[in-house]
C-alpha cells in the first residue's frame, strides 16, 4: 500500500526518479511494472502492472452503450501506457501523457493505496488549497473517524 506524497522533478526526457520507499515495494512486487494513464482531472494514475491488469478486466466488462462508460474506457484504457522501473529507479512518462497533464519539471507524486497520481505541482497545491465540502459525504464517511 502506498502513501504519502514527494515533491519531485521530471529531467529533460520525461523520466522520473521513483522515492526508494516506493521503488522497493514495486520492484518486489511487480518486477518494477507499471502502467501510466490519463485522469479526467488532468493528472495521471500510476498502477503497478498486476493492479492495473484487475482494473483493465472490469472496466471492459462494463457494457458500453453508455456514453459515459464509453469515455471512461476511452480515458483509461485508451492512454494506458506500460512503464518499467530504470535500473537508475526510473520511469518515463510519454510525452502525450506529460502533455495531457500539463506536466513540465516540478510535480507531485501521491501515494493512495494500490495505486499513485502524479499531478503538475502548481495544480496539485491549487486543488489541495480547495476547501473540503465533507458535508456533502457524510452518509460515506458513517463510522469514520480520524
Amino acid at each position: 500500500m502506498f502513501h504519502g506524497r514527494a515533491n519531485l522533478t521530471l529531467d529533460n526526457k520525461g523520466r522520473l526518479a521513483v522515492p526508494a520507499k516506493y521503488r522497493d515495494a514495486l520492484n518486489a512486487d511487480g518486477a518494477g511494472q507499471l502502467v501510466v494513464t490519463a485522469d479526467s482531472n488532468e493528472y495521471l494514475l500510476i498502477y503497478p502492472k498486476a493492479e492495473w491488469n484487475g482494473i483493465h478486466q472490469k472496466l471492459m466488462r462494463v457494457a458500453n452503450a453508455n456514453p459515459i462508460v464509453k469515455q471512461l474506457q476511452r480515458m483509461l484504457v485508451g492512454n494506458a501506457q506500460e512503464a518499467e522501473i530504470d535500473s537508475a529507479g526510473r520511469i518515463l512518462i510519454s510525452p502525450e501523457l506529460r502533455h495531457f497533464a500539463g506536466l513540465e519539471k516540478n510535480v507531485t507524486l501521491v501515494g493512495l493505496g494500490a495505486k499513485f497520481e502524479l499531478w503538475d505541482e502548481t495544480r496539485w497545491t491549487a486543488k489541495m488549497s480547495e476547501p473540503l465540502a465533507l458535508d456533502s459525504i457524510t452518509g460515506q464517511l458513517d463510522g469514520f473517524s480520524w
